[in-house]
């Protein structure tokens, strides 16, 4: 793998845009469990947009002013001390995604709470990362893959559709070509790829397992 392979794949499953793929991946291909069933294609696409908007747009805009005014060098977010203030803002925002979707965004907030559920679980991973990364620099690219990997198996198991089977064995090849990715780039050790998978893997199955 040479770094600009390497560069691409961090960026295409960036952590950011990894909740985007998911919700893509249950609103189309088993919208029961996302409790989206009653909406039709053009809602669905609408609701995927405003969670884009939410989750990725939203934080990188934040972001890239961040680089801009001089808070971070680099929009990779390489450094661990300029990690946390870009870890932060995206755990709120976050928060605050979690919240529209849960009690104010109707029907949504009511016909499909497991977006919510979703949103704070990805919440909780980045509170996770923005705590840790006081000390520490656990990877966030491995705790996204990782809370993917966790929920498509986690909702698998738990409801027996299979049609995530594929989506499922489709991410964890992604997620090794990520994974390899980001020890190629020397972003990370391999400790800091795993504890941030095994995070992400964690808190993904005890959603599925207490909310689902």
């Amino acid at each position: 793998m040479n770094n600009r392979i390497a560069i691409i794949l961090s960026v295409l499953f960036h952590p950011l845009i990894l909740s985007t793929y998911l919700f893509a991946i249950l609103f189309f291909l088993t919208p029961e469990l996302a409790g989206v069933s009653a909406f039709g294609f053009p809602a669905l696409g609408s609701i995927l947009l405003l969670l884009f908007l939410n989750t990725f747009i939203a934080p990188a805009v934040v972001i890239y002013y961040f680089q801009k005014m001089g808070l971070i060098s680099s929009l990779h977010v390489d450094d661990l001390a300029e990690r946390r203030l870009p870890y932060l803002a995206s755990t709120l925002i976050y928060a605050i995604a979690t919240y529209l979707f849960g009690w104010h965004l109707q029907p949504v907030s009511e016909l499909a709470p497991q977006i919510s559920i979703i949103l704070g679980s990805v919440t909780l991973s980045l509170v996770l990362v923005t705590v840790i990364s006081l000390f520490w620099k656990i990877s966030a690219h491995a705790i996204g893959v990782g809370g993917a990997i966790g929920m498509l198996s986690g909702l698998l198991v738990r409801s027996g559709e299979n049609g995530l089977l594929n989506p499922l064995l489709i991410a964890i090849l992604c997620g090794g070509w990520l994974l390899s990715a980001r020890l190629h780039l020397n972003a990370h050790t391999p400790k800091q790829i795993l504890a941030g998978f095994l995070c992400g893997i964690l808190v993904s199955s005890i959603t599925v397992y207490y909310f689902f």
